[in-house]
């Protein structure tokens, strides 16, 4: 199984402009675009757990992608 990460964009309901990325890590054995297409209950089960906040989009990665070697 690999580590696959699902970064969602939330922002604040009662303060819109108020935006940050929340980082839900997964073992899977599945592609970004299949975690894409997957992650609605996901992100539906956040936003139940969090009614301030609200999603606005959402990406897969996988872990330390970004990082500069």
């Amino acid at each position: 199984m690999n580590t696959i990460e699902l970064i969602i964009t939330v922002c604040a309901v009662l303060s819109p402009n108020t935006c940050e990325e929340r980082h839900l890590s997964f073992s899977a054995d599945f592609s970004l675009q299949q975690c894409s297409m997957n992650a609605p209950p996901y992100i539906a089960q956040w936003i139940g757990e969090h009614p301030k906040w609200t999603a606005v989009k959402w990406r897969c990665e996988y872990p330390h992608m970004r990082e500069k070697i």
